[in-house]
């Protein structure tokens, strides 16, 4: 395949975005690869997925990067790599992690970005960062509203419309200013105009999947809302999406839900933060995340809707939302905002819920 060819009509593309930010990447040599991540050291390693393993890396000029490797070259796989770096090359937002460059020699696949010194948000909340309790509350509010504002400009900005595909915790990284920036495009679909879903093989992390797409496998905007509302409440709790409870998995939302009910925000907030944080805008993001997540699609909020929301305002919204009957002890909520069709039935996504932490 001939990549030059196949992005030469996607640089410069798309200026329809706010909070634009200049996309310039190019394409890299492998002997430049190698020289820049010491011949992919294992030292050099951030980390590993189903895809393949994440380098860091150091240009000549000094600059530092992140270099995904893919694992095994195929048909298949090539595709997908020219899938991820069409898209990485459209998106140009302050809240998306954009194209570096790429490499595409003999069976090497490696897509390049700019290295992102916090890591990831899996890696303040659950990994090697967690114990030092970085992320105070005003952060983590920063985040929310910053990752949302991402998935705006790709459900609204972006042509055509993207829908990502994987929202999660290691999905967003974090710059040295603790910004968020949504990152791997590797499950991201294109949305043609005028069509409302892409049907596609089931993929994604159990946990965040919307239990609609794991039944049809029609993946739409509105599974990236779900997805983003099991990542606001991780955000509020310190919880992973799933965690085990005996021989049983209890989602976040099936622990969440209690406690809402009875108004037991302080419960929720992660301990992590010694009761430091403004309730009112943690009840916001509890209860935007529940809705969110809802077993319903029609029922959760459209992205602009859940940035106004998390910002504090449409306040008659934001009240309809807390009053909802899903949110009062002693309603029949068969069909609230617990999914448990997304926890156990996507067997190829088991292996990634105990995935190790990725820098892309």
């Amino acid at each position: 395949m001939d990549f030059r060819s196949f992005l030469c009509c996607t640089r410069g593309s798309d200026g329809k975005g706010k909070g634009k930010k200049e996309s310039t990447w190019r394409i890299f040599s492998l002997k430049e690869l190698h020289a820049a991540t010491n011949n992919f050291n294992y030292d050099n390693k951030l980390g590993e997925g189903g895809f393949g393993s994440v380098y860091w890396g150091q240009l000549w000029d000094g600059s530092q990067i992140a270099v995904k490797r893919l694992k095994v070259w195929s048909n298949k796989a090539d595709m997908e790599f020219a899938v991820e770096v069409e898209i990485l090359a459209r998106v140009r937002h302050k809240n998306l992690l954009s194209l570096r460059g790429y490499c595409a020699e003999g069976q090497e696949r490696l897509i390049v970005y700019d290295y992102m010194p916090n890591l990831s948000l899996l890696s303040h909340l659950h990994g090697q960062q967690s114990s030092e309790s970085l992320l105070d509350w005003p952060r983590r509010m920063a985040i929310a509203i910053g990752a949302a504002e991402g998935i705006v400009y790709l459900q609204h900005h972006a042509t055509p419309h993207i829908i990502h595909g994987d929202i999660k915790a290691s999905n967003v990284l974090l710059d040295s200013d603790f910004k968020a920036q949504v990152a791997d495009f590797g499950f991201a679909k294109l949305i043609p105009d005028g069509a409302t879903h892409v049907t596609t093989r089931v993929k994604g992390t159990l946990g965040y999947l919307a239990p609609e797409y794991v039944v049809s496998g029609k993946a739409s905007e509105s599974c990236d809302i779900y997805s983003f509302g099991i990542l606001l409440l991780e955000l509020a709790s310190g919880r992973k999406p799933l965690e085990k409870v005996n021989s049983t998995t209890r989602s976040i939302t099936e622990w969440a839900l209690p406690l809402v009910y009875e108004r037991k925000f302080s419960e929720i907030a992660d301990p992590k933060m010694n009761g430091k944080y403004v309730e009112e805008e943690l009840k916001r993001v509890v209860f935007v995340g529940l809705i969110c997540a809802h077993n319903q699609p029609d029922k959760r909020p459209a992205i602009l809707e859940v940035v106004e929301l998390l910002k504090g305002e449409l306040k008659e919204k934001f009240a309809a939302i807390e009053n909802d009957e899903m949110f009062m002890a002693g309603q029949d909520n068969n069909e609230g905002s617990v999914a448990d069709d997304s926890s156990g039935s996507v067997s190829e996504g088991k292996e990634q819920i105990q995935e190790s932490e990725k820098a892309t």
